[in-house]
């Protein structure tokens, strides 16, 4: 099995320090761009595997410097999913492949998540 990259949107979608959901077959991810870096997640918290986000497209505590879970509180670095603070500390966010090419989002998904 290979993996599939598969194109979300455009970069102007997400402008820095934002964060915007999306679903690709039958998972939820998202993607947060961090001062023009683009980092993508399984829309899933560690702790019970409930998604993150607590209205559309809001994956980031109040200052845009951490990932933040709604449900608990959980705080994830955005660089590395890894989670500092909550009860999943310690645990780390499932990071996807992603790349911006020709003005477009892309992230690479196992097959068998697609």
């Amino acid at each position: 099995m290979s993996d599939e990259s598969i194109t979300l949107c455009t970069v102007d979608e997400i402008p820095p320090n934002t964060s915007k959901g999306f679903t690709v077959g039958k998972q939820t991810i998202f993607v947060v761009n961090r001062a023009g870096q683009f980092h993508a997640y399984l829309n899933r918290c560690p702790h019970l595997g409930i998604r993150l986000e607590w209205q559309p497209d809001q994956f980031l505590d109040t200052d845009a410097r951490l990932i933040q879970c709604a449900t608990h509180g959980a705080l994830f670095l955005i660089e590395t999913g890894l989670c500092i603070a909550g009860p999943c500390a310690g645990q780390h966010l499932t990071k996807l492949a992603c790349h911006s090419s020709n003005q477009q989002i892309c992230v690479t998904l196992p097959l068998s998540s697609a």
